[in-house]
């Protein structure tokens, strides 16, 4: 790719203009939230280096992201669920947890050995989750095996690890480098730091005895489908060999209301990524040193990663499957006949003609 000069990042363009414009776009927000009650919490299982685990997965409401509430990144929506205000009590928080260790009791036989808490922001953030309540939820799932907290880079800190990996548990930070090409998370993504960053927390991380899942994104706006796929492709082989990131998941954009995704897919600008992309980035770095695994929410509907419709739930169930076993020939057990729209797609659209395929 070409480099920008630097007149693109001064006030009025580049990612002040992104932020300018994701702000008037978040502003539309006319929903409120309960700040007891979590954003979300579910139970399934997940690839971990300890093999397959029953996980528990906790999205508690905080104030926010830091980052989306300067504008954010341009396919980020989770901002607009969060509670007004900018801050949630300790008290409201460790009610949120009660309602996940609820949910739980009812719906599994069990307590699940992988608890995985994200806030949508940064959970080591202590303006959304404050040390206070850090402490607490490490006390409150200290008898689990393994424990997923999500932050970007500038908030891992070996001290606040120490919370997790105290109780005895195994503690990986999730981090949303979304890709590992800086250009791309710097002007598609309009997230400010660079892989640099994500390699410098690896480390923090390391050095707390904790790990790192790295999140990427395939196919944020302004990339054609191949350089997304691309894209992808180098992002997982870099992130597989830095020390300590174990873990790469690769996860399509889907079209989230009150983005700038949102914006151009309205007006005929975007198409979230082709299923048979996914499975074409997951076949190829198989070899990789890490887990690799995607999760395409919404698959199969026109706002989430989707291929012709009738095939859509078959390459979903072969996707599921390589994130448990880590197998390639899942791949080729899945066809149909929009594998050929797809191919003149990844050999002719571009992204300033894009998308070619609805």
């Amino acid at each position: 790719m070409s480099q920008p000069s630097p007149e693109v990042y001064e006030r009025g363009k580049g990612m002040d203009a992104h932020n300018e414009v994701m702000r008037e776009i978040r502003s539309r927000k006319d929903r409120t939230y309960d700040p007891h009650e979590p954003t979300r919490v579910w139970l399934d299982e997940d690839n971990t280096p300890d093999g397959v685990k029953r996980s528990l997965t906790i999205i508690l409401n905080t104030g926010g992201c830091r980052w989306a509430r300067a504008g954010g990144c341009t396919m980020c929506g989770y901002v607009a669920e969060s509670v007004e205000g900018g801050s949630v009590a300790h008290e409201a928080l460790m009610d949120q947890i009660q309602v996940c260790l609820d949910h739980e009791a009812e719906n599994a036989d069990e307590p699940a050995d992988l608890i995985k808490i994200y806030t949508s922001g940064s959970f080591l953030d202590e303006r959304e989750v404050g040390a206070e309540t850090r402490r607490a939820i490490g006390e409150t799932f200290g008898d689990r095996e393994r424990i997923v907290v999500e932050s970007l880079p500038d908030f891992v800190a070996a001290e606040k690890l120490d919370d997790f990996t105290s109780q005895g548990l195994e503690t990986d930070v999730a981090i949303g480098l979304e890709t590992a090409t800086d250009r791309v998370r710097h002007d598609c993504v309009n997230k400010y730091f660079d892989f640099a960053d994500f390699e410098d927390a690896c480390a923090e991380a390391g050095d707390a005895g904790a790990g790192v899942k790295a999140y990427l994104l395939m196919k944020p706006p302004f990339l054609s489908e191949s350089e997304a796929v691309a894209d992808m492709k180098s992002s997982i082989r870099r992130c597989a060999a830095v020390d300590h990131c174990h873990t790469v998941s690769m996860n399509p954009t889907n079209v989230q209301r009150y983005t700038m995704v949102d914006e151009l897919y309205f007006n005929g600008g975007y198409r979230p990524p082709w299923l048979w992309s996914v499975a074409d980035v997951l076949e190829s770095t198989a070899d990789v040193d890490a887990i690799v695994v995607s999760d395409p929410v919404g698959h199969g509907s026109d706002r989430g990663a989707h291929n012709c419709g009738d095939c859509d739930d078959l390459v979903q169930k072969a996707i599921k499957d390589f994130d448990l076993r880590q197998d390639p020939t899942v791949f080729s057990q899945v066809s149909c006949d929009c594998e050929g729209t797809w191919d003149v797609v990844m050999a002719e659209e571009t992204s300033y003609s894009m998308p070619l395929a609805r």
